[in-house]
């Protein structure tokens, strides 16, 4: 009796195990086949290595690109990372690094502008500055953008930013922050990776600091909202979807309105003027970390259109996608008329598009 009930449990734990590795191989896109197409032209504008945010100034059209050489860092030989302009209107432009004078210490990553009809606009960045020894000290940098450049204002840290990796501004001051994982690199982040386990957090900073606003969450990534600020998206990676929140811009109340499946890794958000919604995605999440462990193994790229088509109902499409050759690990797509910038992890480069037929 007892061999026969450790054979039904050491088969139930056969069943389980064989089950969580086959749903790892499929949102890891193992068995998927891409096939790439984009409707529109394309050029790789050289400068910035490992531009992974892209955000564009819906006035001036002037794109601010967050770079960051990731392989260095992970070799134990950083070098400094860099904010960078790119002028869309133009012609012939070319990034021109607005932050020179940067040590090894600045590694910026997602970004957010504030544009401030009474005042400088602000740009928020996220930096990872490499702690000797090992590990990162995670902080908010604040700039006012200006005419003569970017001028720091403010440096922000806080025991809740353990994986912070994307942020988006509601006021000068105000902002939301997404948390990849609940705890720092390590075993236990790894298993909250594979075995899908909530935990994480989306934080908001304002009067009184900063204080968690979404609890439970599964490797949230990419954040915005809406240009009322009555709506925050947040996109999940091994969940691959993209979570709707309604917000309240006077309470900072946010409650859950729809789940969007994206069937993708999904990585930074970007809006156009319309509120079309623009996502840099990972149809390869398992081809990505082999990526970033050896160059030779690129990564696909992705980019996904999300539109409201009625209350509450989105529509996904897939705009471009490449294996890998034209551009890898694609993370941000940022839209401004037929104008797509399109940033990557961990090469030099961003992908300057025009697409066809697109107003």
């Amino acid at each position: 009796m007892r061999r026969r009930l450790i054979q039904i449990v050491l088969s139930i734990v056969a069943v389980v195990v064989l089950w969580q590795v086959g749903r790892i191989l499929v949102i890891g896109g193992v068995f998927r086949t891409i096939e790439p197409h984009f409707s529109g032209r394309c050029r790789m504008v050289p400068g910035p290595v490992g531009a992974e945010d892209v955000t564009i100034h819906p006035v001036t059209g002037v794109a601010y690109l967050s770079a960051s050489d990731r392989r260095s860092v992970m070799a134990g030989t950083p070098k400094p990372g860099a904010i960078w302009s790119y002028d869309l209107d133009q012609p012939n432009a070319s990034p021109v690094n607005l932050t020179p004078d940067a040590d090894v210490g600045f590694q910026p990553h997602g970004i957010s502008l504030w544009v401030d009809d009474g005042g400088p606009d602000v740009l928020f960045v996220i930096n990872h500055a490499p702690v000797e020894g090992g590990g990162e000290r995670h902080t908010i940098e604040i700039y006012d953008v200006t005419d003569n450049g970017l001028m720091h204002r403010a440096s922000l840290t806080h025991p809740l930013l353990v994986m912070p990796n994307d942020l988006v501004a509601v006021g000068r001051d105000r902002f939301y922050v997404t948390n990849t994982h609940r705890h720092p690199p390590g075993t236990m982040q790894t298993l909250e990776t594979y075995l899908q386990l909530a935990g994480a957090q989306v934080l908001f900073y304002g009067p009184g600091g900063f204080r968690p606003a979404i609890e439970d969450m599964v490797f949230p990534n990419g954040i915005n909202v809406s240009r009322d600020g009555r709506t925050l998206f947040v996109a999940t990676v091994t969940e691959q979807r993209l979570r709707v929140f309604d917000r309240d811009p006077a309470t900072e109340t946010l409650r859950p309105r729809v789940v969007v499946p994206l069937g993708s890794g999904a990585d930074n958000i970007e809006l156009e003027a319309d509120g079309t919604i623009w996502i840099g995605a990972h149809p390869k999440p398992l081809r990505l970390q082999a990526y970033a462990d050896d160059p030779e193994k690129v990564a696909p790229s992705q980019v996904l259109r999300v539109r409201e088509t009625s209350a509450g109902a989105y529509e996904v499409d897939e705009v471009y996608a490449n294996p890998g050759d034209e551009i890898a690990a694609a993370s941000v797509a940022a839209v401004r008329g037929r104008r797509i910038l399109i940033g990557q992890i961990f090469d030099e480069g961003v992908l300057d598009c025009q697409m066809d037929g697109h107003e």
